[in-house]
């Protein structure tokens, strides 16, 4: 429970800080509001909705700042600045290095790091609430004060942090922030899940300019973008902002991330490491070497293939036809092959292995699970942007910023 002297240091340094900001902006010609992004809920969009407002902003300011001013999932970097190693989350990478943001330091970018036992700290009273607000108002002067405009991106939905009394939006409320909401596509769903963060938004008086839906099924576009524009609008006065239709090549895993979900590396093929799959487009082999490699010629040249560790005739099969288009040359060879079984169980022959080592093209990874649970594993897993994968960050951006309404978003901000 936020305990009521925290609550009144929260809204005393909130408002002194909102001022200063204020002061700041008002020596500056139509600077916004802070643009803090958070979302209805996990997997909705808010680190590509990120990426996309980032390349907006830096259309229409000098220099744009970013800061994610708590953060979950964390990575080492180097400082200059401070020449050591420092953790910041794992997003900070992306946008920083993504977007040149050289104005602004890492340490700057990711204040509060919430790492695993975090929580237990700060309730056995390790961690000082007021420390928490120091680094994220000190970090966030800094951005500010070098930055036209700053973009903030949020941890989850709005109520994420609670238990630290750091919240999405009691941040929002001590910057000064205009909140831009984000939620998977829907009318009532998408709605109702809108609803539990505007009230806690409304509670703490933060400002929402306005709500982007995402992931919106194409042949009901106009349809959600109609009905959800008008019952926001007719509710509450908020603005869609925006509204994307769904592209399936950005939620398709590459290699890369499958390496990442079952903690392994391909033993070949590693320079196709950014290769991305369907999920439908994923093949269980149970059937004779005979019938997958009439399949495998027949069905689309990026398919994966997934099979037993003890089918020692597949692996063997998947080899010899990767050698035949390369030596025909008809077409690229894209299919790639996860070999599965449980680890201290199974292994893979050494005469099989040896002959893997002659293999450059064909990507083939060993799975420590059985075939069962890597294939559930893939069906559940969220591939989330990272720097290395530049493709498909340079088509989340190409995909969502023109369905941004900037002009508004801006106006909306400015207020």
């Amino acid at each position: 429970m936020f305990q009521s002297s925290n609550r009144e240091m929260f809204s005393s340094t909130g408002s002194m800080f909102s001022r200063r900001l204020l002061s700041t902006s008002s020596t500056l010609s139509k600077r916004p509001r802070p643009i803090f992004v958070a979302a209805t809920k996990q997997h909705v969009g808010k680190t590509t909705t990120s990426l996309a407002l980032m390349s907006g902003l830096q259309k229409r300011f000098d220099k744009v700042g970013f800061i994610k001013p708590v953060g979950q999932q964390h990575v080492t970097v180097f400082s200059p600045t401070l020449n050591e190693d420092i953790r910041v989350d794992k997003d900070i990478v992306l946008l920083k290095e993504e977007f040149q943001l050289d104005h602004i330091d890492y340490q700057d970018m990711s204040p509060v790091i919430i790492p695993r036992g975090y929580t237990k700290d700060y309730i056995d009273g390790k961690i000082h609430y007021e420390a928490q607000l120091k680094q994220i108002e000190t970090s966030f002067e800094k951005v500010a004060g070098a930055s036209d405009a700053v973009l903030v991106e949020g941890t989850g939905h709005c109520a994420v942090g609670s238990v630290v009394n750091v919240n999405n939006v009691q941040v929002a409320k001590m910057l000064g922030a205009s909140m831009l909401l984000i939620a998977n596509g829907g009318l009532g769903s998408a709605f109702d899940e809108l609803e539990l963060n505007r009230v806690l938004c409304e509670k703490y008086n933060v400002p929402i300019a306005g709500v982007l839906i995402n992931k919106v099924i194409p042949d009901k576009y106009e349809q959600t973008k109609f009905y959800l524009e008008k019952a926001l609008m007719d509710n509450h006065g908020i603005p869609l902002l925006g509204c994307v239709p769904d592209r399936p090549f950005l939620g398709c895993p590459a290699l890369a991330d499958l390496e990442r979900l079952y903690k392994t590396e391909l033993l070949c093929g590693e320079r196709h490491r950014y290769r991305h799959y369907r999920v439908e487009d994923i093949n269980l082999v149970t059937t004779s070497l005979t019938r997958f490699l009439e399949n495998i010629r027949t069905k689309l040249p990026r398919t994966l293939y997934m099979c037993h560790i003890t089918r020692d005739d597949i692996i063997l099969g998947f080899m010899a036809e990767y050698q035949r288009i390369r030596r025909e040359g008809e077409r690229p060879f894209e299919a790639a092959l996860l070999v599965c079984g449980q680890k201290n169980k199974y292994h893979i022959a050494d005469e099989v292995l040896d002959m893997l080592q002659g293999l450059h093209d064909a990507p083939i990874m060993m799975v420590g699970h059985n075939t069962h649970t890597a294939m559930s594993m893939i069906h559940d897993y969220t591939p989330k942007l990272n720097i290395d994968d530049k493709n498909r960050v340079r088509k989340a951006v190409e995909h969502y910023e023109p369905y941004i309404d900037f002009e508004q978003l801006l106006e909306r901000a400015s207020q």
